[in-house]
């Protein structure tokens, strides 16, 4: 074992550096390269049952987060800190010595894997490339199957997609409308717009005999409550004050905002007001804006600067 100690302390130096080298080039977004926490995957899927699957041989690339130590390692599994080095190395010189390690615990949720233990025995597999690794598999049930993600962004996005395509198939949505740009950036938002045209259809109904048809509260609710709300956002190009967020987005959050005010304030608040306001309120400052557009740029050229360096001195 002494004469492999060597060869684990170089590969743990190896992988330590590719994960100091993942945290620099995403300094400004450090998210994008944290492992995820399965809590937090819970938390946006909620399943609904768990089963005991029992053991089974598991694609390593299918392994993208942990139930307690996400914050121990980056989303590609490296070693984030040096007080995992011993642990880290007895592991990696036992795969070394061609000595069997006993199988790795995980949770399955949606086909993809989260570990209870063996968090450094797949560290160190990721790490000398190997595609497959026994487990204990617990599956925990969801009706959302995610493809391969890098980080808890990528699930988000597919969590949002699936719900598009399910609102968009129950409510008919755009057929009546003939809008099918209705996006959101974060999870649970049309299961809101749902609300918001039953909410609709209730005080439709209050002033016919007949029953109003859903699709015709889907099309009253566009062209009545949407529409005149996303106009205004556009006239007074307010969605410039919120990057990376979307028109629906700006739609529950005005409409939320619109209703504290009627609340405060008496039910007269003018809608253009309740926009103006809440831009105001809410909107990033220019200068910050700026400032962080300036970060952005240096740290580039920075890490532009470091990689340069690097790689010349690996050919002198």
């Amino acid at each position: 074992m002494q004469l492999t100690q060597p060869l684990a302390e170089d590969d743990f130096s190896k992988a330590r550096n590719k994960a100091f080298f993942n945290e620099i080039q995403h300094f400004l977004s450090p998210e994008e390269v944290s492992l995820i926490s399965l809590n937090d995957v819970k938390q946006l899927l909620k399943p609904t049952n768990e089963s005991y699957v029992g053991m089974k041989v598991i694609p390593i690339e299918k392994i993208v987060g942990s139930e307690g130590r996400y914050q121990d390692f980056d989303n590609k599994f490296f070693p984030k800190s040096s007080h995992l080095k011993n642990r880290w190395e007895h592991v990696d010189e036992a795969i070394i010595n061609s000595i069997e390690l006993p199988p790795i615990k995980v949770y399955e949720i949606s086909g993809l894997y989260f570990v209870r233990d063996g968090n450094h025995r797949v560290s160190v597999a990721k790490s000398r490339g190997t595609e497959f690794i026994d487990a204990e598999v617990v599956s925990l049930q969801s009706e959302i199957k995610l493809k391969q993600v890098r980080n808890l962004s990528d699930i988000i996005r597919q969590i949002i997609i699936y719900e598009k395509r399910v609102f968009y198939a129950e409510t008919n949505f755009g057929d009546i409308t003939e809008y099918w740009c209705l996006d959101f950036s974060t999870p649970g938002r049309y299961d809101v717009i749902y609300n918001h045209i039953l909410t609709h259809k209730y005080y439709m109904n209050q002033k016919v005999e007949e029953e109003i048809t859903m699709e015709e509260a889907v099309e009253s609710w566009f062209k009545r409550v949407y529409l005149p709300i996303v106009t205004i956002i556009r006239d007074k190009h307010i969605l410039h004050n919120f990057p990376k967020r979307t028109l629906g987005d700006m739609y529950v959050w005005i409409v939320r905002y619109w209703d504290d005010l009627k609340h405060k304030f008496g039910n007269d608040i003018p809608l253009e007001e309740a926009v103006i306001d809440f831009n105001r309120t809410y909107k990033l400052p220019f200068k910050k804006r700026i400032l962080n557009q300036f970060k952005r740029i240096f740290l580039r050229k920075a890490i532009y600067m470091n990689i340069s360096d690097t790689e010349s001195l690996k050919t002198d």
